[in-house]
């Protein structure tokens, strides 16, 4: 499957070993993850050469082109948040994952038509992950 990672950037890159493991978890499945820069530890550097208006295009176009988004969202960030209404309004489904003391916000866990999973450690989110890609493959 073409896979939307999506997690913080500007809000935070204290999950980034866990951004790292998704995505090299998602490759090693035979996935593609278009948006795989957001577990790119450099990404400060590239980002920088970048305008805003560059990262949106970038990243919308791979939204566009993406059959699911995952996201990390036990760190807040407001362009998650926008990437998750992006991807709802394309019909894009999307998995919410977070760690047991996340903050996580009541739009996102109110939100039917999200999936939001709680994990334990990271073979827990590789089951959750697992579960919502088969789940979605079927549609």
């Amino acid at each position: 499957m073409r896979i939307f990672l999506s997690a913080s950037i500007r809000g935070g890159r204290q999950m980034l070993s866990t951004y790292i493991e998704m995505c090299n978890y998602f490759q090693n499945r035979g996935h593609e993850v278009l948006s795989w820069h957001v577990a790119d530890p450099e990404l400060e550097k590239s980002e920088s050469l970048l305008s805003e208006e560059e990262i949106y295009i970038r990243d919308m176009g791979f939204l566009e082109k993406s059959e699911c988004m995952i996201a990390e969202v036990s760190t807040p960030s407001i362009g998650v948040g926008y990437e998750i209404c992006s991807a709802l309004q394309r019909k894009i489904p999307v998995l919410c994952l977070h760690v047991p003391e996340a903050n996580v916000s009541a739009m996102l866990l109110g939100d039917k038509r999200i999936i939001c999973k709680e994990y334990h450690n990271i073979d827990d989110m590789k089951e959750k992950i697992n579960k919502f890609l088969n789940d979605t493959n079927r549609l």
